[in-house]
C-alpha cells in the first residue's frame, strides 16, 4: 500500500479544507499530493465560516495585517501587559460560556495562565528586540523580529498570543476538545496497511498526539511543528501523562527559537522513550514565527517525510 499523510492544522480560522490540504501539499512535498494526504479540518468547530481563498492567514503575520495594524498598533503600544493577559483571559472565558470543563484531572486553569504570560512576556521582549541596539560587527541579534515599527510588531506577536491561547483554552476548558479530536479520528479511519504520516501544527499537535494516545495506532512518522506540548503548563492538562504514543514508531517535533506558541523546545526529557523522539531547531522567518509553510519547508521537516514516500512508492 502507498504512503500516506495526515495533516492537522493549528490554531485560528483557515481557509476551506481543500485549499488548506492543498497549500500543506504545496508546502511540504511542492505539488498536489490528491489522495495520498488528508486535513483533518476542525476549524468549524470554533469558527462558523472559513476565511477568503487565498487569504494570506493572519496568525502567519500576513501582509493583509499591515492595513489594520494602526488601530492595533496604538492599543497594544498603552495596553500593559498584564491587562493583556487579563483581557484575554476574560475574552477565553466569556467565548467558553457555560460549557464547562471535560473532566480532566487538572480542572484548574492557573496553570494554562501562566503559559499566556509567559507568552505575552516574552512577545513584548521580541517586540523590542534591538530597538536600542548598536549591531556588532559582522554579528545579527539573536531576536531581531521584524522590519516593521515596535507598535506593528507588538500587535503581530500579540495576535498570534491571543488567538493561540483562547483556541488552547477552548480545547481544555470550553468544551470543544471532544469535536476537534474526533475530527482527527474521522481523519485515520481507513488509512491501515501502508506506511503513515501525521504532521500537525500548534493546537493541532495537542489535538493530534491525544488521538493517538487513545488509540495507539501505528504511526511510521509523527511531525509536531511550533507546538506546546513541551511547556509544563500544557502538559498539566493533558489527558495522560507525556509519553510517546504506542503505536509511533519516530517522532520530530520542529521549532523556532522565537516561536511564542513554542516556547520549550525539547519534547525527549518528558516524553518517553526519549530514543524516538528527536528535537529540531530550525529558522522560520514568517512575521510571527510561527507561520506553517515556513516549517513545512524546512530540510529538517521535509525529507523524513519525502523518504518514507520515497521508499514506499518503490
Amino acid at each position: 500500500m502507498h504512503p500516506r499523510v495526515v495533516y492537522v492544522h493549528g490554531n485560528g480560522n483557515k481557509v476551506r479544507s481543500e485549499l488548506l490540504k492543498s497549500q500543506w501539499d504545496t508546502a511540504l512535498f511542492g505539488r498536489d499530493m490528491a489522495e495520498a494526504s488528508r486535513m483533518a479540518y476542525w476549524a468549524p468547530v470554533r469558527y462558523p465560516a472559513p476565511l477568503p481563498d487565498f487569504r494570506p492567514d493572519p496568525l502567519d503575520g500576513g501582509p493583509e495585517l499591515i492595513e489594520e495594524l494602526p488601530a492595533r498598533a496604538e492599543a497594544a503600544a498603552v495596553e500593559p501587559p498584564e491587562d493583556f493577559v487579563a483581557r484575554t483571559l476574560g475574552e477565553a472565558r466569556l467565548e467558553a460560556g457555560e460549557i464547562g470543563l471535560e473532566g480532566r484531572a487538572a480542572a484548574d486553569e492557573g496553570a494554562l495562565v501562566d503559559w499566556l504570560r509567559d507568552m505575552t512576556y516574552l512577545a513584548d521582549t521580541l517586540a523590542h528586540a534591538g530597538e536600542d541596539e548598536e549591531p556588532v560587527s559582522g554579528m545579527e541579534l539573536p531576536l531581531e523580529a521584524l522590519p516593521l515599527p515596535q507598535p506593528g510588531r507588538s500587535a503581530v506577536f500579540r495576535m498570534l498570543v491571543k488567538h493561540a491561547f483562547k483556541d488552547v483554552h477552548a480545547y481544555f476548558f470550553g468544551g470543544a476538545g471532544p469535536a476537534m479530536r474526533e475530527v482527527v479520528t474521522e481523519a485515520l479511519e481507513g488509512l491501515d496497511g501502508g506506511p503513515l504520516v501525521v504532521v500537525s501544527h500548534s493546537l493541532g499537535t495537542i489535538i493530534a498526539y491525544e488521538v493517538l494516545m487513545e488509540q495507539g495506532r501505528e504511526v511510521d512518522l509523527l511531525v509536531t511543528v511550533g507546538s506546546p506540548l513541551a511547556i509544563s503548563e500544557v502538559q498539566d492538562h493533558l489527558a495522560r501523562p507525556p509519553a510517546v504514543p504506542a503505536g509511533v514508531a519516530a517522532w520530530r517535533n520542529a521549532s523556532d527559537l522565537r516561536d511564542l506558541v513554542a516556547l520549550d523546545h525539547t519534547l525527549r526529557p518528558e516524553y518517553a522513550p526519549q530514543d524516538r523522539v528527536t528535537d529540531l531547531l530550525v529558522t522560520n522567518d514568517s512575521r510571527n514565527h510561527h507561520g506553517i509553510s515556513e516549517y513545512l519547508a524546512q530540510r529538517q521537516v521535509r525529507e523524513p517525510v519525502h523518504r518514507i514516500f520515497d521508499d514506499g512508492a518503490g
